[in-house]
């Protein structure tokens, strides 16, 4: 039998499709935001349920894993030591009343890198603490899709639960970089710059994180005093009006284009265009097949909010492979190995 999940928070099934392309099968979902659910059900087939708040964990299928790309809040009064209590008020205690109703083996929750530093470090300290009172061993790392097979430099925090032995991040398996000239479009409808709206930067270098940042639309701002080749420096040149080379890797694909559907330079065309949706839509993972909304604007607001799947399968694949949805004794980590390992 499939391992069952249930996927909280869904948007339009990054989570799921990773999941599923591994080998398990989704027994119950929720999403609020009706045009999400509207591409969901048009993907998937299945009904969605939804606000989380009022879903009761009783009346969900049995599962064993737990997924909930979910949004971070404050907790109102994190830090009395009450367990989930500290979290009411949050949508990260309406997760957790289905966790402490249901018991997963292992709980997936993935989020920002910054939720590290949310609130003074309040809210992510709470969440952990949290977790581990219900009775979890908890890790968590920063996991980048360009590691994974993707042209994407897309950093996000996962945090597994697990009731038996520890997620060990050190067993995913990266794959060797790919680069954004391989996941273009060969033919459409591409939304060039004239010559004179762009500037190119002598001998740009290639990044730690794979981004070649190459040059800068002509925007008005204040020259004086900036010295020459310096101008890419300036502060009014901010993501929506950089160029990065297809050599290199993307910055993380943003939930709305005026953040920035960025600008591409194409070396042998010496030309710079805008990214395709396609395109977006690939450098995530998502299928070409895969039903998009019919409104541009929410197909930006979507994608720039789902999830890297390939980032998505390797956690799935990996659970499979450290046994964490079986009752065997795991190795155990302790100490500074754990330190290193999970932090």
């Amino acid at each position: 039998m499939k391992p069952r999940f249930i996927d909280l928070f869904a948007g339009i099934g990054g989570f799921r499709k990773g999941f599923e392309d591994a080998g398990y099968e989704c027994v119950f979902t929720s999403e609020i935001n009706e045009a999400c659910q509207e591409v969901y059900e048009n993907n998937f087939g299945d009904e969605v349920f939804g606000d989380i708040t009022k879903i009761e964990p009783s009346n969900i299928p049995d599962f064993e894993v737990l997924l909930a790309g979910f949004p971070c809040q404050p907790f109102s009064i994190s830090g009395k030591k009450k367990g989930f209590e500290d979290t009411r008020g949050t949508l990260f205690f309406d997760i957790c009343r289905i966790i402490d109703e249901k018991q997963p083996k292992v709980v997936v929750l993935e989020n920002v890198k910054h939720l590290i530093h949310h609130d003074k470090k309040r809210t992510f300290k709470t969440i952990i603490k949290t977790l581990e009172d219900l009775g979890y061993n908890v890790t968590y790392k920063i996991l980048n899709a360009k590691d994974f097979g993707l042209p994407q430099n897309r950093e996000r925090i996962f945090i597994m639960a697990t009731k038996n032995g520890f997620f060990r991040f050190d067993k995913l398996k990266k794959k060797k970089p790919v680069y954004l000239k391989d996941f273009l479009d060969t033919k459409g409808d591409f939304e060039y710059l004239e010559k004179e709206e762009y500037t190119l930067i002598e001998k740009p270098k290639t990044q730690d994180t794979g981004l070649i940042f190459t040059g800068y639309r002509n925007k008005n701002t204040w020259k004086n005093g900036i010295r020459p080749n310096t101008e890419h420096l300036s502060r009014v040149h901010r993501q929506p009006n950089r160029i990065y080379s297809i050599e290199g890797t993307h910055p993380t694909i943003p939930s709305q284009e005026t953040s920035g559907r960025f600008f591409i330079y194409l070396p042998n065309e010496d030309k710079v265009r805008k990214l395709t949706l396609n395109e977006c839509y690939r450098i995530m993972g998502f299928p070409d097949n895969f039903k998009r909304h019919q409104k541009t604007g929410e197909q930006y607001k979507q994608i720039g909010n789902s999830v890297a799947i390939p980032v998505i399968f390797e956690v799935a694949r990996s659970i499979k492979e450290q046994k964490l949805l079986i009752n065997e004794p795991q190795e155990k980590v302790v100490g500074d190995l754990r330190e290193l390992l999970f932090s």
